[in-house]
């Protein structure tokens, strides 16, 4: 059975940083892209940022352009998103997944419940 499990989110004021963690059973995440997203409340989920398989090639969104950063460890099966500055619209649940393509969100099929990310201005 696959599980993908999102943790380290929380509440912090406007500016913090978070580092997110996905960790997965059942699923070898070195043969996988990773990719993170988030859906804010009345909102779509929307892509966040995604990494190849080797880590070498990342893709972002642009409002997580040089504020997040998406890595791997794959000895760990581990996925991390580090979230600096952090802003009141950056607030959401925030969900990793497996999938194919780093950059097409269409090909990420095995999803992770989500961790809230509430930021204070």
């Amino acid at each position: 059975q696959v599980q993908v499990v999102e943790s380290g989110g929380g509440l912090v004021q406007a500016g913090d940083s978070l580092r997110l963690s996905c960790a997965a059973s059942g699923l070898t995440l070195s043969r996988y892209a990773m990719g993170w997203f988030r859906q804010a409340p009345g909102k779509e989920r929307e892509f966040v940022a995604g990494i190849d398989w080797s880590g070498m090639d990342r893709n972002y969104e642009d409002s997580a352009k040089g504020r997040f950063t998406i890595s791997r460890d794959n000895a760990k099966n581990t996925v991390y998103l580090q979230m600096n500055n952090l802003k009141p619209e950056d607030t959401a649940v925030y969900y990793c997944a497996a999938g194919s393509y780093y950059s097409d969100p269409g090909t990420y099929g095995y999803w992770g419940q989500g961790t809230q990310v509430t930021v204070s201005s």
